[in-house]
């Protein structure tokens, strides 16, 4: 996981790739808790929170151009 100082060297196409790789991980998180197994469960929130980050990023960088 990349800090936020990291994320903002990044160039949209990178952040882009970024999403969409959190993005799966998300959706097998909640996969994993409703059969109920997973075990950090904290781990969803932190995915959901990097999303966000992410996504602020690419749309500060659009917004620039």
């Amino acid at each position: 996981m990349e800090k936020i100082s990291e994320l903002k060297k990044f160039e949209v196409n990178k952040l882009k790739e970024s999403l969409l790789k959190l993005r799966k991980e998300s959706f097998n998180l909640r996969f994993q808790k409703a059969s109920g197994q997973l075990e950090k469960t904290a781990r969803i929130s932190v995915v959901k929170k990097q999303i966000a980050r992410i996504k602020t990023l690419i749309n500060q960088k659009r917004d620039k151009k």
